[in-house]
């Protein structure tokens, strides 16, 4: 293991690590934000002689809505809001997780099975990740670690994946000598996510945050997934990247997330397959007189979404590479038609009196007026939705927006070419 990061005689290694990191224009922020860091690190744990320091980044789902989980197409960036940490090492075999304004986490390194009774709780994430990497001999210590994050929780920046990749990548350079790459530090992630805090993820999330930089992911075969780089600038094409909370809770919709992959299975299993890639589009249009009596119309609506939503993610790449930023805007207004019309996403069941990502969608769509484009964001349900935004509409689009939706609520993004990284 190996910690090199003196708080007291390396901060300028630092100062310009963080420069390289985030770029001129934020380097004075970021800056004072890692002092916040160390900080509280050291109020929380005692002074350090030798720390490491690392980020990963949240992400934006910019294409490919719920198509992961069944091994489709994805377009993905990791966004300007990350989850930072300052580690020390503790002496012990006990790993000590202190997130800003939340109880600390600890984990014994003696005791890494999975536990029912922290199922959707941080220490069941550095459980499994712990756990996985232990299964591969990793000769595992316990650390002391201060996190701080501005990833918007239930922004669907992907908070919590932010969190695993942050995770995975100290373990990994800690104590596995770095020997996995960004992609299976995803996975990782993934495992843990699925494994021990209980949720039943994609992919998507993960990759978005530990590999950085605008991607695009095909999940044919989710063990070894392609990934390829999109360079594109989207400040050149005049418009904001926004994400807008809608003010929705996640909370008590694990049912409705869990529906969606549970009502596909249905669709798959008719074919005695696991998921939809497998399945041949021509053979599922061929069964729909069956599938709608074996699984119902919102299962075939979904599935059709999902087809669908695969060849629009592969045609806005080919729009993005070609430079022609106006058929991308038409493929995403596409996007978020599918998520809300087929896909279902948009309002929960039942739900009548709270709409709230329903009324942002419309309320978005009024005020662009034809320009730009918005759509549901990540999971759905609840959250946030993803609108691009023309520059010279931007400022009194973010006012009428947090007019109805509350101060704060419209964040303009910009994507990070670098995933989960360490610092110092």
């Amino acid at each position: 293991m190996e910690y090199v990061f003196s708080p007291v005689n390396d901060f300028a290694k630092l100062e310009a690590a963080i420069a390289g990191l985030y770029g001129s224009t934020q380097a004075p922020r970021q800056t004072e934000r890692y002092r916040g860091l160390l900080r509280g690190m050291e109020e929380t744990f005692g002074p350090g002689e030798r720390l490491a320091v690392f980020s990963a980044p949240g992400r934006t789902e910019i294409g490919g809505n719920h198509t992961d989980h069944q091994h489709g197409r994805v377009l993905a960036g990791s966004v300007d809001l990350d989850v930072i940490a300052a580690v020390a090492p503790s002496g012990d075999r006990t790993i000590r997780v202190q997130s800003e304004g939340f109880p600390m986490a600890q984990v014994d390194l003696d005791q890494l099975e999975a536990r029912p009774e922290e199922v959707n709780t941080s220490v069941s994430i550095i459980r499994g990740i712990a756990a996985w990497f232990q299964r591969q001999g990793c000769r595992l210590e316990g650390f002391s670690a201060y996190v701080t994050s501005n990833v918007l929780k239930g922004s669907g920046l992907s908070s919590s994946a932010a969190f695993e990749v942050l995770v995975g990548n100290i373990i990994n350079s800690l104590f596995f000598d770095g020997r996995c790459t960004p992609i299976q530090l995803a996975q990782i992630g993934q495992y843990a996510e699925n494994v021990y805090f209980g949720k039943p993820s994609g992919l998507l999330d993960q990759m978005g945050s530990s590999v950085g930089g605008m991607v695009t992911i095909d999940f044919k075969d989710n063990a070894n997934p392609a990934v390829e780089r999109v360079d594109f600038d989207f400040a050149a094409t005049g418009h904001a990247l926004c994400i807008i909370d809608s003010g929705a809770d996640h909370a008590d919709l694990t049912d409705e997330y869990a529906a969606v992959p549970g009502e596909l299975g249905e669709i798959c299993a008719h074919f005695g397959k696991s998921v939809l890639r497998e399945v041949p589009e021509s053979e599922f249009y061929a069964a729909l007189p069956v599938l709608r009596r074996k699984a119902g119309d919102r299962a075939v609506l979904r599935a059709i979404h999902i087809y669908e939503e695969n060849r629009r993610v592969g045609a806005q790449v080919e729009a993005l590479r070609r430079n022609d930023f106006d058929g991308f805007l038409s493929l995403i207004r596409a996007s978020g038609l599918s998520s809300w019309r087929c896909l279902q996403n948009v309002v929960p069941a039942g739900y009548t009196h709270h709409q709230e990502v329903a009324l942002a969608l419309t309320l978005c769509e009024g005020l662009l007026g034809g320009r730009g484009a918005c759509r549901v964001h990540g999971g759905g349900f609840a959250g946030t939705i993803q609108a691009f935004v023309p520059l010279d509409m931007l400022d009194g689009f973010r006012v009428e927006m947090e007019r109805v939706l509350g101060d704060g609520a419209c964040h303009v993004l910009t994507i990070r070419p670098t995933g989960g990284v360490r610092l110092a």
